[in-house]
């Protein structure tokens, strides 16, 4: 079975954890509405992406 040979330092160990972190999804101010969306995603009350017609827009219920 394999063994370290020295103690992993605390700066090393905090070192490898620090892409653990939960980063916080990005979001964008949308050209025509003016809401905010992800980017590279399709607008679902709208149907646009990227200034064109993708889907039909929901209708309200």
């Amino acid at each position: 079975m394999a063994v370290p040979k020295r103690k992993t330092s605390p700066s090393k160990r905090n070192m490898r954890r620090s892409h653990d972190a939960l980063a916080q999804p990005a979001y964008t101010e949308d050209k025509n509405s003016g809401e905010l969306r992800r980017p590279h995603h399709i607008d679902l009350k709208t149907g646009m992406y990227r200034g064109r017609q993708v889907l039909t827009p929901k209708s309200e219920a």
